[in-house]
Formats: structure tokens, sequence, C-alpha cells
């Protein structure tokens, strides 16, 4: 039995019926921008992340730069991430205008490190943003703790239905930053994105910033971009989130069933930490001989991907980042160790059991 990394074709079709219905009700509205499907969207996704406001917008690399712009993060204007994450958490700071500034990640789960972020905070930065890695929240209790008045800016790309101490990712910061890109927990059928607060002056500052800086037809306040979540989308997802939770719990049993297997073997799941919801967008494994693994789980027939293969600093495009000073040496480790293995709410008790039994197998024999 071959198992794909990813089956976004089969996600779909269980919801077909209904995903269909949701695009007629939309192609007949005649309304298809800034609409009722969108305005209900961010209503039903602000309640469910327990954020008094949503809003919705194009992408989740357009979320990060709204909500840095929102927060008159600019030109100028440090703000610190981290150096084990996808590229697009900082293209979003450098679109904003400011400079990122890396800082390390603890070892074992790859969450933000309090103490490297310490010596990354200097007098120019604007705000930090923590990356919920992996469907895990980092730390923001103690990420604020080091930050003191420096705004959060949650990046919950990977981590929608995430929660930290029975607090929503998203909720712990001024602002969070979701990604509605197909492979995510709540994912749509194009691009999307949405930036949840409870800070009602920060999300009509979004809201402004995603439509031009136009607050009504003719009137422009600020300069703004086009950053709309659209009528269809926000209908497909309207029609994804009630099952969520369920989608959730499903990844968690898969991930426990992946862990059991590996018990006793050299390859290591992350770390799973205490006081946390993990929604497993990802299930990801330390394993010290990656390619030899990989090879063995290919041979038999498992499908996998590796997020992410290299630090932010190590890109041609950010290389410049690596000369701050602070050392990045987890990232570093964990970008040439780690491992996702095939996880998604679709897989069948059957595959699921294949892709343990291979994983086993393969640790064993590398």
């Amino acid at each position: 039995m071959e198992v794909p990394f990813a089956n976004l074709a089969r996600a779909s079709e269980s919801l077909r019926a209904e995903l269909d219905a949701a695009a007629s009700d939309v192609v007949s509205s005649g309304s298809f921008v800034l609409g009722e499907q969108g305005a209900a969207f961010e209503r039903e996704f602000a309640a469910a992340c327990g954020a008094g406001h949503a809003v919705g917008v194009g992408s989740g690399t357009d979320a990060l730069e709204l909500a840095l712009r929102a927060l008159d993060v600019g030109p100028g204007d440090e703000v610190v991430t981290v150096a084990n994450t996808c590229v697009p958490t900082v293209s979003g700071i450098v679109r904003a205008g400011a400079t990122p500034v890396l800082c390390d990640v603890e070892p074992e789960a790859g969450g933000m490190d309090p103490e490297s972020l310490r010596d990354a905070i200097g007098p120019r930065t604007r705000a930090v943003v923590p990356v919920h890695l992996y469907g895990q929240c980092a730390d923001v209790d103690a990420i604020r703790e080091v930050a003191g008045d420096v705004p959060i800016v949650e990046d919950c790309a990977q981590a929608h239905g995430a929660a930290l101490r029975g607090r929503g990712a998203g909720t712990m910061g001024e602002l969070g930053c979701f990604s509605f890109y197909p492979t995510k927990n709540l994912g749509a059928l194009g691009d999307g994105g949405a930036v949840v607060t409870d800070n009602a002056g920060l999300a009509e500052r979004v809201r402004l910033l995603r439509h031009h800086g136009q607050p009504a037809r003719g009137s422009h306040v600020v300069s703004g971009v086009n950053s709309r979540l659209d009528e269809l989308q926000a209908a497909m997802l309207r029609v994804k989130l009630p099952h969520l939770d369920a989608w959730n719990r499903r990844r968690a049993d898969i991930a426990a069933r992946y862990s059991a297997a590996l018990e006793d073997t050299a390859v290591r799941p992350l770390c799973r930490l205490p006081e946390r919801r993990h929604v497993f967008h990802l299930y990801v494994v330390d394993a010290s001989n990656r390619d030899a693994f990989r090879s063995e789980l290919e041979r038999q027939g498992i499908g996998t991907l590796v997020h992410y293969p290299h630090p932010i600093h190590h890109y041609e495009a950010f290389r410049a980042l690596g000369n701050g000073g602070t050392r990045l040496q987890n990232s570093e480790r964990l970008c040439g160790r780690v491992v996702s293995l095939p996880l998604y709410p679709e897989l069948t008790d059957d595959e699921v059991e294949v892709v343990a039994q291979a994983a086993r197998a393969a640790a064993v024999a590398t």
C-alpha cells in the first residue's frame, strides 16, 4: 500500500456536496468580494479562536504584513522571529518595511527560545513574531516576560485550534495571523488568511489596510493594499470550520499511533510540551540518519517531506540575517534532522497502520 504525504482531493471530496452548494450560492448572489460570506466567516472564525475580531485577508503572508503595519511597524524598525520557520514568516516582516532579526528555537520542540529572544531584542525592536510550529503553541507567556511592552504578533499559520494554558492560538499576543492555504488544518480551496485580535482599533486598522485604506467608497485615509478574503473562499471555509475540532482530534489520534510505533527507536517525535493543545498540522520526527530513513520509507511507498530543510539565514535571499550575532545552533541542528510523516484526517486506519509500521521498520533499519 502506498501512502502519499498529502491528498487534498480526498479532503475536498468528503465535503463535496456542501462545497458545491456553497459555491453555487456565491455565484447566484452576485457578490464576490467583501460580502456577507466574508463577514459571516469573520464572526465565526473569531468565535472559534476565542477572539473579539477576525479580519479576512488574501493570505497568511498578507496577514503578517498587515498586522505589523497596523502596529505602525515599518522602515527603520526591527522585528524578531525564529530562524526555523517557513520563509513567508520573514517575507511578511520584509513587506511591512521592517528588518527581520532571527533568534533560536528550543531544541526539543522547535518553539521560540525566550533566552535567545532576550539576546536578539534591541533598541529598534518594535514587534516579536513567535511561530506556533507544526501545530504546537510557543510559550507566549515566557516570551511576553522577555518582550515586555514590545507587541507580540503570533504566526498561527500551522495552529488552527491549538491552545496554550486554555487560551487559543492567536489570542495571546496583540494580533494573531492565520493562513488558509489548502494544506492547513483549516484550508481553503485557494489562498486566504485572517488576522485576529481583541483590540477593536487594531482590527479596524487591518480592515482599512486590506482595502486600499478605504473606509468608504471614494475616501482613502491611509496607504493600504489589495488583500481581501474573497466570498468564494469564505464560503468554502464556512463549510469546513464546523469540522475543525473533529479533524484536529483525528490528527492527534494518528500522531499517538505513530509515537507508539516509534517508542524505543532512535527516531524521536519532536517533544509534545505540557499545558498545550497540539493540533498536529505536521507530525515531525528527529532522525539522525534522515536521508536513509526517508529512503527506506520511500522504498515502502510512504511519502515524506522536510519542514524545513534550511534555517532562514541559509537561504540566499536572507543570508545577511545570519550576521546578527545571536547563536542559532538549535535551528541549524533541527533543519538537518527533521522529517514529516503523512498526517491528515482522511487517512484510513489501515493507512495509519501501514505508515506506523513502516516508520518503525525504517527507524530500526537505519
